[in-house]
Parts: C-alpha cells; structure tokens; sequence
C-alpha cells in the first residue's frame, strides 16, 4: 500500500535513530535541550520556533512542501534537488509517469538554514571516540557557528518555492540517510577488519554504488597514505551536517585513530590531516549518498508499495 507523506517523513526519523552511531541517551538529551530552549522563550518568540525539534533530532530533515496526508505511491529521488529536478517530475507526470513527492537528499528551505543544528551529533561523535566531551564541545562550537554563519546568507527558500508554485509535494531526507551509511560502513569495517588501505578500498568497490562511482573515475581513493601502509583504527566520518572542525583531528590522532574514511575533503582538512599522519580515503560523495539512501529504501519498501525513480546523481541498488 501507498503511505501518506506525514508517515514517510516520520518513517525516516524513527529509522535515523535506529542507526544513529550516538547513545540513544545522547539523542534524548538533544531533543530535552531543544525542549528547554522552546519553554525558555516568551510568548512572541515561541511562533518562530520550529517545534519539529522538539520530535525529530534532524533539523536538516523535513517536509518542504505538501498536506500531511497526501498519498506517496512514486517518488522522485536526486542527491541535490533544484528547480530543474522539480520541473522534471512535472513533465513525467504530463507524460503518464505520475511522480507524487519529490525528495531531496541534501537539505532546501528551513532544513538548510538549520543545517549546523545538526553539527552537535559531532560532539557526542567524537566523545564517543574517547576525546573528552568539554574539549570536543569547545572545538566544535566555533565550526558550528562558522557554519550557521555561512548559510545565513543563502536562497534557502529557492527550491521550496519553485515546488509551491508548481503545486508539488517535496521534502528532504539528509542525516537520516547519512546515519545509514556511517551505521553501515563502521559495522562492515569492524567485520572485515581491513589491515592496509588498499584492503579498505577494496572492501568498499563490494558495494554497488562504488562499483558505479568507479566506473565513472569517482570511485573510493586514498588521499593521505599509501596502499600499503597500515589502515589501523579506521573512523567512519559520514554524518552530522557538515564537515567538522579541523582542530579536532590532533585529538583523533591522540586517541588511536589511524585512519579517516569519509565522503569527501576539503584542501585545508586534508592538509591538516596530513600533519597529523591520519590515513585518509574517501568514498565517493554521490555513491555514499546514494548507499544511504538504498539502505533507507530497502527498508520502506519492505513495507510500503512505493516505487523509487532516480535523478540528480542518485542510483537505486536494492540488497
């Protein structure tokens, strides 16, 4: 059967903190803090206050567009949905393919202003690692608002627009999905145990979405280390927002992480990275997003009969 759009979005919640890698004390915690914040303000700021927070701990996660109970049967899935995507799903629905929700993995609208909210699954990260918490909070709150800083500024709004006027239902999935993906790869890392790097990249070429990604020369490649040297202990870097704070990678050295695995790297991390002697091989951004989102899939259509069409850099593989 079909599931209504308010479901779905739900759907996508409970199974995002079913694989977070955090505590499931730590994401109560996240949630009675936004409480507070919400019970903290007066009556004028309360109307501003986006209450989903207080119910989903992914802010960059939500229903952009369309009534709670609009029925889902075919969805519309690209990694970056714009304009373009959006008018896409018109035209196959003129065209006898009727597209009911089109959904984006990387966030639009509210959902991308509130992007650094999420950040602060980070600190638990890597107090989880054995960095201690006040210093990994510290670190990170200065990227934190680096980041908040950096979207204030943004059309966030551009997208949602476009799928308002054109009447159609649209939301985005991002931590969730990525959630999948961390869960996923850290699990398979601890199973396999791959000694040198080129074992780790080997492990990931396994997966469908690598084997597609490197077909196309976007495949998993080492950037910091060489084939042979020694993988150790390998941290799976794949959610929480954005890219963290670079001043936390000294700290990862300290407590034995000898190897990064993540989506991708910035010149100015992967530097810094380098000076610590952290191994680095990235993924693929597209492919991991995608590995996400199949996970996540695999999962509603178990349960729900929903078809998913591709676009925008992302590929269906079932498992």
């Amino acid at each position: 059967m079909p599931i209504k759009l308010r479901n779905l979005y739900q759907f996508f919640i409970q199974e995002g903190i079913k694989t977070d890698l955090r505590k499931k004390q730590q994401i109560k915690q996240a949630l009675k803090e936004n409480e507070a914040v919400y019970n903290n303000l007066n009556r004028s700021q309360k109307k501003f206050f986006d209450k989903d927070c207080l119910v989903n701990p992914y802010a960059d996660t939500r229903i952009l567009n369309g009534g709670d109970n609009h029925q889902i049967k075919t969805i519309l899935v690209g990694i970056d949905v714009e304009v373009g995507e959006l008018l896409l799903s018109q035209a196959l629905s003129q065209s006898g393919k009727k597209v009911d929700l089109v959904l984006g993995h990387h966030p639009k609208g509210i959902a991308w202003a509130a992007l650094d909210d999420v950040m602060h699954l980070q600190t638990d990260l890597m107090a989880n690692l054995g960095i201690k918490a006040d210093i990994a909070k510290h670190l990170m709150k200065k990227r934190i608002t680096e980041v908040s800083r950096k979207l204030h500024g943004s059309n966030h709004m551009q997208s949602v627009d476009a799928a308002k006027l054109l009447g159609i239902p649209f939301m985005c999935c991002h931590t969730p999905a990525d959630n999948h993906v961390a869960h996923y790869l850290q699990k398979l890392v601890g199973m396999k145990k791959p000694k040198r790097l080129q074992d780790l990249v080997d492990l990931l070429l396994q997966e469908p979405e690598y084997q597609y990604a490197a077909t196309y020369r976007v495949g998993p490649r080492i950037f910091a280390g060489q084939p042979n040297d020694n993988a150790g202990r390998v941290f799976v870097d794949m959610t929480g927002g954005a890219s963290g704070s670079k001043d936390l990678f000294p700290r990862m050295s300290q407590v034995g992480i000898g190897t990064v695995l993540g989506m991708h790297v910035s010149e100015n991390n992967l530097v810094k990275m380098k000076r610590e002697f952290l191994n680095v091989v990235i993924a693929g951004h597209m492919a991991s997003d995608s590995l996400g989102l199949n996970l996540l899939f695999d999962k509603l259509q178990k349960k729900f009969d929903v078809e998913i069409l591709e676009c925008s850099g992302f590929r269906r593989f079932k498992r």
